[in-house]
């Protein structure tokens, strides 16, 4: 999956589908997070859910085409922008056998201090990261 350092692999299950027989569009909010802990795990060694300290604040999905039961997925992530406090991340779902494009999807985080109850600003080292890891300009 090019410019996509960060691809998780799922199969698609039965209770990820609808009626209709295809991914519930509701399933995709679920699939963004796993490759989202993926990438946290990866740049940052983020484990443990006391040390995210992010809040998902915007999600938006495109979908292309339907992704069915028995499909193998791949799902890559990165950061695509970065603010004072925010962080953007971009998401391509493919059907991994033909490349199939399923959805593109964007979410923004926001960094933010659980113990104190507000946001916060990126620290040099995780912007650092993320720009190397992404290769962000």
């Amino acid at each position: 999956m090019t410019g996509y350092k960060t691809v998780l692999e799922l199969q698609v299950r039965f209770r990820d589908t609808d009626a209709m027989g295809h991914i519930n569009n509701a399933v995709y909010l679920s699939y963004l997070e796993l490759a989202r802990l993926e990438y946290l795990r990866r740049v940052y060694g983020i484990t443990e859910s006391k040390d995210f300290g992010i809040i998902l604040a915007r999600v938006e999905i495109d979908y292309k085409s339907p992704g069915y039961l028995r499909d193998r997925i791949d799902i890559g992530v990165r950061v695509s922008s970065l603010g004072g406090a925010s962080f953007e991340m971009v998401y391509r779902v493919e059907e991994r056998t033909s490349g199939r494009l399923i959805a593109e999807a964007k979410t923004i985080q926001v960094s933010y201090d659980y113990a104190a109850g507000k946001v916060r600003r990126l620290t040099p080292e995780y912007i650092k990261k993320a720009k190397e890891y992404d290769g962000l300009a």
